[in-house]
C-alpha cells in the first residue's frame, strides 16, 4: 500500500519522538534538557550503563554514539516491535489519533485474512488446552508432571493436548462456524489423498503455540506420546502466518526478560526454553525444527547483542555449534557476535536444571565461550602440528573461515586474537634447544637473566613507535578527513599502548565524523584527548599544527604509517631471531645484542633529519640507511651468535666487562 506523502509529514509533525521512544527507555535526567528537547538515555538497542543514546525531539531525529543506530519515529517502532514498515505505520497512527487513509481492496483483504486466520488459532489453542483436562489428556498430564511443569506452568506456557483420533479438532472448530478452508490455511488439518475428508494434523501430541514477535498466535508444535511414532516433535507446516526459518519460539517474552538485562540464551526446543524460563532465565528463546538460519540470527541480534547458544553437551550438539559458526562468521558486525554455553556430557539445559539446579546452569552461561575459541578448538583439537605442512594448513583454515567476516575492524581483532592462540601452540611444540659446551677450565658463562632477555625488545624502538602512534592518531583526530583514503592501514595498525588503542577503536568506530573530537570526548572523555595531545612530538608534528589541511595529513600520515609499518616488521625479525637462541646464549651475549638494538633505535630517531639517506626497506617503505645498516648489524650478531653456539665458543669477543 502507498501512502501520501503529506499523510507522513502530517504523521511526524503529530508525534513526539521523545513520547515515542520514552515507552522503551529512562531518560538520564542529569543530561538531558527537556525544555529544548535534548533527550539522552540508555540504547534500547544494545546492552550499556551510560547514556549514549541521543534524540532530538524538535528535529524528531535519534542517533546511539555507542551502537550507530539512527532514524525518527517510524524505524524506531519497526525496530522495538519488530515489525514492518505499514505496521509502524498503523501503531503510530493510532497514537497520533490519524485516520489511515484508505487502503488497496486487495491488500485490506489480505490483512483481514491474516486477522481472521489468528483467530482461527486461538480457538485452536483454546480447544487443545481443554483437552489436556479431559480424561484423554491423562497420560500427558502425568508426563509434564514428570518434567517438572505442574498445572500452573501448563497454564502460563497454554500448553494443550491433541487427543487422537482423525476429526477431533476439524469437527469442533467448524461446529464454531469456522470454514474448512481456514483450517487449511492455517496448517490445523490436511486434504485426504484417499478422497476424504481433510484430516486433523496433529493427532495424540502434547501441544505448545508458537506466536509472533507480537504475540499472535502463528503455528503449533507438537511431542508424540507414542514413543514409536516417526516423528517425536512435529510443527505446523508453512503457512500464511508462519515461516519456521523467521519464527522464535517464545519470542515477545524473551525479547521483553532481554530489555530487562537477563542474558538471551538460545536452546534447541521446547522443553529447554520452558524450564530455563521457569527456572529464572526469561530471555530464552528456541528454533523451531531446523538449524539456525540467518533470519533468526538477525531477529536474536535485534534482541540483544551477544546471544548465547545453549548446547547439548554431545557430540551433535558440537556439531550443531559448527554449523552456526559458519552462518553466522559472514553477517557478524561490531557489536553482533556469539558465545556458546555447551552443558556437561550427555545434558540439555532441562537435564542440567532438573540435576543441579539453576545455579549450575548460571554457572555454564557465565563460562560460555566466545566464538573465536570455538573456531580455535574446531580447527586444533586432537590434531598434531609438527610439521610445516600441517601448520600451512591450519594457517590456510584459519584464513578462510577469518576471510568470511565483511567488517575490517573485527576480522582484524579474529586474527590476531588466533595469531596469538597460534603463538602458544608452536611455542609448545617448539623442540628443546640443546645447551651450549662448557669448556673444561674456563668459568661458566654467566646465565642470562630475565630482564636482559626483554631488553632486547624493548630496546627496539617501543618509545619512539609510542610517539608515531600519537601523532597518527593526533593527526587523523584534527582532519579525519583523511581516514578514508588510509582505514585499511589504521584497522592493521598495532597499538602497543592501550589508551592509543582505544582511541584508535573509536576513530574507526565513529569514522570520518563532521566533528570527530566532539564525539570522541563523548565516548572516551576529554581527558584521554588531552593526554594524547600532550604527548611528546605531537605538538610540532606538522598536520596537527594545520587542521583540516587534507594534502599534509596525507603526507605526514603516509610517511609515519610506512616508519612505523617497517620499523616493527625489523622488530619480528628481530624477535624471532632473538628466540632462535633462546638457552644458548650467555649474559654478555645477550648485552650486546641489547646494545646494538639500541643503535638500530638511534638511527631511527636520526640526527641530522633533512640530511638523512634512505633506502627502501621491508614492505616497500623507505628507511634511514644507517637505521638499516643497525639492523643487519644486529641481525649479523645473531647469526654470529647461533653459530657459536652450534661450535661451542663463549660467543667471541667484546662482551660486557664484569
Amino acid at each position: 500500500m502507498s501512502l501520501p506523502p503529506t499523510f507522513l509529514d502530517e504523521l511526524r509533525a503529530r508525534l513526539s519522538l521523545g513520547q515515542v521512544v520514552g515507552r522503551k527507555v529512562m531518560w538520564d535526567n542529569r543530561k538531558s534538557n527537556q525544555g529544548k528537547g535534548d533527550l539522552w538515555a540508555p540504547c534500547p538497542f544494545h546492552q550499556e550503563k551510560t547514556a549514549s543514546f541521543h534524540v532530538d525531539d524538535r528535529k524528531g531525529f535519534y542517533y546511539c554514539f555507542g551502537c550507530h543506530a539512527k532514524g525518527d519515529a517510524i524505524s524506531f517502532v519497526m525496530e522495538t516491535e519488530n515489525v514492518p514498515f505499514m505496521e509502524a505505520i498503523e501503531i503510530l497512527a493510532g497514537e497520533a489519533g490519524m485516520q489511515m487513509p484508505a487502503r488497496d481492496p486487495a491488500a485490506k483483504e489480505k490483512q483481514d485474512e491474516r486477522a481472521r486466520l489468528h483467530e482461527v488459532m486461538d480457538e485452536a489453542i483454546r480447544w487443545f488446552r481443554l483437552q489436556l483436562r479431559t480424561a484423554a489428556g491423562a497420560e500427558a498430564r502425568a508426563y509434564l508432571d514428570r518434567r517438572g511443569l505442574g498445572e500452573a506452568a501448563r497454564e502460563r506456557w497454554e500448553i494443550g493436548f491433541a487427543p487422537p483420533g482423525w476429526e477431533g479438532l476439524r469437527e469442533a472448530l467448524m461446529g464454531r462456524g469456522i470454514d474448512v478452508k481456514d483450517l487449511l490455511a492455517c496448517g490445523l488439518v490436511r486434504n485426504s489423498d484417499k478422497g476424504r475428508a481433510p484430516y486433523d494434523v496433529f493427532r495424540g501430541r502434547i501441544m505448545f503455540p508458537i506466536r509472533d514477535g507480537r504475540g499472535r498466535p502463528i503455528a503449533f508444535g507438537g511431542r508424540a506420546m507414542d514413543p514409536s511414532d516417526n516423528a517425536k516433535y512435529l510443527n505446523s507446516p508453512e503457512t500464511r502466518l508462519f515461516d519456521k526459518g523467521r519464527s522464535l519460539y517464545n519470542h515477545a517474552p524473551a525479547r521483553e526478560a532481554a530489555g530487562k538485562g537477563q542474558p538471551l540464551i538460545v536452546a534447541e526446543g521446547y522443553m529447554d526454553v520452558i524450564a530455563l524460563a521457569e527456572a529464572g532465565f526469561g530471555a530464552s528463546v528456541a528454533p523451531l525444527g531446523t538449524a539456525i538460519t540467518e533470519e533468526q540470527l538477525a531477529l536474536l541480534w535485534r534482541i540483544a547483542p551477544e546471544p548465547v547458544i545453549a548446547l547439548d553437551g554431545d557430540a551433535a550438539g558440537l556439531r550443531a555449534a559448527m554449523r552456526v559458526i559458519d552462518l553466522a562468521l559472514p553477517l557478524m558486525e561490531v557489536g553482533k557476535s556469539l558465545r556458546f554455553a555447551l552443558m556437561p556430557q550427555g545434558q540439555d539445559p532441562d537435564d542440567l536444571l532438573r540435576a543441579k539446579g539453576p545455579e549450575a546452569v548460571k554457572q555454564v552461561l557465565d563460562g560460555a565461550l566466545p566464538m573465536v575459541d570455538l573456531l580455535w578448538r574446531r580447527e586444533t583439537e586432537g590434531k598434531s602440528f609438527d610439521s610445516p605442512e600441517r601448520r600451512a594448513a591450519l594457517d590456510h583454515a584459519l584464513r578462510g573461515a577469518t576471510g568470511k567476516i565483511r567488517d575490517p575492524s573485527l576480522r582484524h581483532h579474529y586474527d590476531q586474537a588466533l595469531k596469538d592462540r597460534k603463538w602458544e601452540l608452536f611455542r609448545g611444540q617448539r623442540p628443546a634447544k640443546p645447551r651450549r659446551a662448557w669448556t673444561p677450565g674456563k668459568p661458566p658463562p654467566e646465565p642470562v637473566r630475565a630482564e636482559t632477555r626483554g631488553s632486547i625488545l624493548a630496546a627496539a624502538g617501543d618509545s619512539e613507535d609510542r610517539l608515531r602512534e600519537a601523532a597518527i592518531l593526533a593527526t587523523l583526530v584534527v582532519t579525519p578527513g583523511a581516514l578514508t583514503e588510509f582505514e585499511a592501514e589504521i584497522e592493521r595498525m598495532e597499538c602497543r599502548d592501550p589508551a592509543h588503542r582505544r582511541i584508535r577503536d573509536a576513530i574507526l568506530r565513529l569514522g570520518a565524523a563532521q566533528d570527530l573530537r566532539a564525539e570522541l570526548a563523548h565516548d572516551l572523555g576529554e581527558a584521554a584527548l588531552e593526554t594524547l595531545f600532550a604527548e611528546r612530538h605531537v605538538a610540532i608534528t606538522p598536520a596537527v599544527r594545520r587542521p583540516g589541511d587534507i594534502e599534509t595529513a596525507r603526507l605526514g600520515l603516509a610517511e609515519d604509517l610506512a616508519r612505523l609499518g617497517a620499523r616493527r616488521g625489523q622488530a619480528r625479525e628481530i624477535a624471532e631471531a632473538a628466540l632462535d637462541v633462546e638457552g644458548v646464549a650467555d649474559e654478555g651475549l645477550t648485552w650486546r645484542l641489547a646494545q646494538a638494538a639500541r643503535a638500530l633505535e638511534r638511527a631511527g630517531r636520526g640526527d641530522g633529519e633533512d640530511r638523512a639517506e634512505y633506502e627502501t626497506g621491508p614492505n616497500g617503505a623507505k628507511v634511514r640507511r644507517e637505521e638499516r645498516t643497525a639492523f643487519a648489524d644486529l641481525l649479523g650478531r645473531i647469526d654470529y651468535a647461533k653459530g657459536g653456539a652450534r661450535g661451542g665458543t663463549s660467543g667471541g669477543g667484546g662482551g660486557r666487562p664484569r
